[in-house]
């Protein structure tokens, strides 16, 4: 007898999980990206564009809050977040489209899992970070030093997180 009593909740959830990720892949989707000769080149290059937009505004922004480039004002990375989240959200779609190629080989490749809980975690520290610029930026600008230790924390820690997103998504392709 075959009942959720005697398999356990786990394994339902597990094989419900499998079974998605299988349908997923036999997504149109998933066909195009993965067997067309234009899919997964234009997700590709999708995706480099938006990791460079989103990835090159924090870098630059964690870079002056930590002290470098001291004549670019904290408060004219305002006008930039939109164009970041635009980076994340490109990012976004196309790492899915990628993603629904080989879902069930990459839910279970441990630098794929790195990429995706830094990004999670760097857009986590981009939220506060943001927040934080909104409320002090030209507070910081008139005077450098009003900038706190755990701001400083802060963009080094997402700077360590972006790097970790990097070498786990290419690292994808060689563990």
């Amino acid at each position: 007898r075959d009942s959720v009593a005697s398999r356990g909740l786990g394994d339902v959830y597990k094989r419900q999980g499998d079974q998605m990720l299988e349908w997923l892949e036999y997504s149109s989707i998933s066909i195009w990206v993965g067997e067309s000769i234009w899919g997964y080149p234009i997700m590709l290059g999708l995706h480099v564009i938006g990791l460079a937009t989103v990835v090159g505004i924090f870098t630059m922004l964690n870079f002056r809050i930590l002290g470098l480039f001291e004549s670019l004002e904290l408060s004219s990375f305002m006008e930039f977040f939109k164009l970041a989240w635009i980076g994340l959200l490109i990012n976004a779609a196309s790492g899915f489209a990628l993603f629904s190629s080989q879902a069930t080989f990459y839910i279970t490749n441990i630098p794929f899992l790195v990429k995706i809980s830094s990004i999670l975690v760097g857009s986590i520290i981009g939220v506060k970070i943001h927040c934080r610029l909104r409320k002090s930026a030209k507070i910081w600008d008139q005077d450098k030093n009003k900038l706190k230790t755990q701001d400083r924390i802060l963009a080094g820690f997402s700077l360590f997180v972006w790097l970790c997103a990097i070498f786990g998504g290419r690292l994808i392709a060689y563990i």
